[in-house]
């Protein structure tokens, strides 16, 4: 016992290796105490100032306007997708807000790089007098209203009241309606700072009581900057290309590019860079350079490679879909490339040579298409059982698509082979064959122009009447007159018709009341019991057919279907003449109507 009594009668330090030599432990070991724990980059490197807020220049321009001037606004609505600064701001104005030293008194946005009285208090989430809340915890109406009872007090130690409110769009109906009676009428001494990803859910009258500012999704090329002096303060060597990636792969949001940054910061060893190779395999990325050359095979049509290319990116853990976003981009670089310049791409020189030289050799619209059919070919992948399949599936389709002209060369080609567009070959006209030029030439009888002219308003035939209908806008009468009425005689005043089967019980009465209204005399409407010739639908569906039928009788047409395998006529339309026009008796001229289909 005297070892022991001894050994705890030392001093700290001999009594800790008196202790060890007598228990057998490892005496302590020398040098720094045990270190702090770690800090994430993403709250290590958390702005301090507005200074320090990137791409969002345009929203500090308008608040260090607004302090200067003294117009602060009572609410202030922060909206933009995540991680872009939105919850950094609003501490950041409530720091400017209260911010207090020894030479300044009043609100200030300029004077945050030096820490005033309530800065600590305010950052670090202590402060009386700054309420920070998530919506999603407290959405309900009672406790919106328990945080508003407090509004009323005056600030314990601050110059104001601030709440800064996360999340704002998941607050109740009943919960904004309590809030809304306080934006209106606000206390001097209460700031209200709200956050959303979701501004489309916040109402409207909540926000008409706000300044709004939209945070923007940061650019590549600033994300690329920030992270790459970030790398360098904590000593760490990142290669250009792993930087881009992880800029791309952030999609704008600051939060995430710094996450990614600490993450790819581990999987080197120490004192070795970071490569984009490893932020490629951290990602589960394809490498662009391959997906380049795929994209590459599939536009020249070579099936074989692109399918070889893309087995060998999905067998290093490519993610299909992702290969798939990948040839959207290249998609879309090349025609930018081709269309905007070679500047407008923010990717190293190879690849965007590459692009430009793919964009140099392709037409827009062949890139256009193929953007289309990508973006199609996407969503099958994302939805197919077995996404790598179904990528085979898109670049052979691709592939095949690659070699086909598009409608313009189609057309240049058609024609030099001696096809015309209006359906005879070149050269001698060849007298009698239908849709010819001479016949789509064709124009309607003076009659009818003439009645068009004055609106139809005292019809000459069925079809007038139909028209007349039309022009009028009543589409209950005109499609009941195309349905159900077969003519067998018309006349100015008199009309007689056999209804079909299914006609209503009051067309003739409706029709005699419009009749009247519409020429300012009276008519006679019989519906006879029989004989009536077809209905002006049977009429225009065995046209229809009949337009058909020639239009696949016609030389353009076939050698169209010809260079389109698969291709359909769904319909035969006209630009000359819509209608047919009436006859000598009275009766459309089927006859004419049918040459001109």
């Amino acid at each position: 016992m005297n070892d022991i009594d001894s050994a705890l009668d030392s001093e700290p330090a001999e009594r800790d290796e008196a202790t060890a030599d007598m228990f057998g432990a490892p005496p302590p070991m020398s040098g720094a105490p045990p270190s702090a724990p770690y800090t994430v980059i993403a709250r290590k490197y958390r702005p301090q100032n507005f200074a320090d807020l990137i791409g969002q220049e345009g929203m500090v321009r308008t608040l260090t306007n607004a302090f200067a001037t003294g117009r602060i606004a009572h609410a202030f609505m922060l909206t933009g997708v995540r991680g872009v600064g939105k919850t950094t701001t609003a501490r950041l104005l409530a720091r400017a807000l209260n911010y207090e030293s020894d030479t300044v008194r009043a609100p200030s946005i300029t004077d945050l790089a030096v820490e005033g009285r309530h800065c600590a208090a305010i950052v670090e989430g202590r402060h009386l007098d700054v309420l920070e809340l998530d919506a999603a915890s407290r959405s309900k109406v009672d406790e919106m209203r328990e945080l508003l009872d407090g509004v009323r007090y005056a600030p314990a130690e601050a110059r104001y009241k601030v709440y800064i409110i996360d999340e704002v769009h998941m607050l109740s109906t009943q919960a904004f309606n309590a809030l809304l009676k306080t934006l209106e009428e606000p206390p001097p001494h209460a700031k209200f700072i709200f956050a959303t990803t979701e501004i489309r859910k916040v109402p409207v009258t909540i926000l008409s009581r706000c300044q709004r500012f939209d945070l923007r999704r940061v650019e590549p090329n600033v994300l690329i900057t920030s992270l790459a002096a970030i790398a360098a303060a904590e000593g760490a060597r990142i290669e250009p290309e792993a930087l881009t990636l992880i800029a791309r792969a952030a999609e704008g949001s600051v939060r995430d590019a710094q996450s990614l940054l600490d993450q790819a910061m581990v999987q080197a060893m120490e004192g070795q860079s970071v490569s984009g190779a490893v932020v490629r395999d951290m990602l589960g990325l394809a490498d662009r350079a391959q997906t380049i050359a795929l994209f590459e095979a599939t536009v020249r049509g070579d099936v074989a490679t692109a399918i070889e290319t893309f087995r060998g990116l999905y067998a290093v853990g490519a993610d299909p879909a992702t290969v798939m976003l990948d040839l959207l981009e290249h998609a879309h670089g090349a025609l930018i490339a081709k269309t905007v310049g070679v500047d407008a791409l923010n990717l190293p020189k190879d690849q965007t040579a590459r692009l430009a030289a793919l964009g140099s050799s392709i037409s827009p619209g062949t890139l256009s298409r193929v953007w289309q059919m990508l973006l199609k070919g996407l969503d099958e992948v994302r939805r197919a059982p077995d996404p790598a399949a179904a990528v085979d599936m898109v670049l052979i389709r691709l592939a095949y698509a690659a070699d086909l002209p598009g409608p313009e060369d189609a057309l240049r080609t058609l024609r030099e082979e001696g096809v015309t567009a209006l359906g005879a070959p070149t050269g001698p006209s060849q007298g009698g064959s239908r849709g010819g030029g001479a016949q789509m030439a064709r124009t309607a009888p003076q009659a009818a122009i003439q009645a068009r002219a004055d609106g139809f308003s005292h019809p000459q035939s069925f079809d007038d009447l139909v028209r007349l209908a039309d022009e009028k806008r009543d589409v209950s009468l005109k499609i009941d007159l195309e349905r159900y009425v077969r003519p067998i005689s018309f006349k100015t005043g008199a009309i007689a018709f056999e209804a079909e089967h299914g006609a209503p019980s009051n067309l003739s009465q409706r029709l005699v009341t419009r009749l009247k209204e519409w020429t300012g005399h009276a008519w006679l409407v019989a519906c006879d019991g029989g004989g009536g010739a077809d209905t002006l639908a049977e009429r225009q569906k065995r046209a229809s057919a009949q337009a058909q039928e020639a239009a696949m009788a016609e030389p353009f047409v076939l050698a169209v279907l010809s260079a389109f395998p698969g291709t359909e006529i769904l319909e035969v339309r006209h630009p000359t003449l819509l209608h047919a026009a009436p006859s000598e008796d009275g009766q459309a001229d089927d006859s004419q109507n049918d040459d001109e289909d």
